[in-house]
């Protein structure tokens, strides 16, 4: 069996617009059965990340944390199924039929993923957003086979996307 690649890197952000242009800079790239996995802190960002992401696949409306409905359902470019699993047990999650989602014809944004390891696909992006002081926050990202580790190699820096998470030197 041929090993999956990978990529790992940190990107660092100073503040919600440097976590927004991230979050368009990877909503430009997703496709049918987009597997994003948000893990980190309390505040970190994971729910401010994903209204960025939502805003970009042109979902129209209010998005906030599925917190205690599990899933939310969003309308866009490609359908959006926003979860959080914080409140569940992988027991209780297994019922869910979360592999429906994954395999469909949207994009999983997963909030605290890292609860549910066992039904999470081999092949997805995930992201763990730190606290790095005031607004600044620490996103490692880390890309497990394809698309996804060419998505993280790939990534510019830091103050090199525009508001729209488009490369400033326009490559992408």
């Amino acid at each position: 069996m041929q090993a999956q690649p990978s990529c790992r890197r940190e990107w660092i952000s100073r503040g919600e617009a440097d976590t927004v242009a991230l979050a368009e800079y990877l909503a430009r790239r997703v496709q049918p059965g987009t597997v994003i996995t948000l893990d980190g802190d309390l505040g970190a960002g994971k729910t401010r990340f994903s209204q960025g992401f939502a805003a970009a696949l042109g979902v129209k409306g209010v998005v906030n944390s599925p917190t205690f409905t599990l899933i939310k359902e969003y309308e866009g470019r490609l359908p959006l199924y926003h979860m959080d699993v914080y409140r569940i047990t992988q027991d209780e999650a297994e019922d869910l039929g979360l592999d429906e989602y994954f395999e469909g014809s949207g994009v999983s944004l997963v909030e605290w993923a890292s609860l549910i390891p066992d039904l999470l696909p081999v092949n997805r992006l995930s992201l763990r957003i730190e606290h790095a002081g005031g607004d600044s926050r620490i996103i490692q990202c880390e890309g497990m086979g394809s698309p996804y580790a060419q998505w993280v190699d790939e990534l510019p820096q830091q103050g090199e996307l525009k508001k729209n998470g488009e490369p400033e030197d326009g490559k992408a």
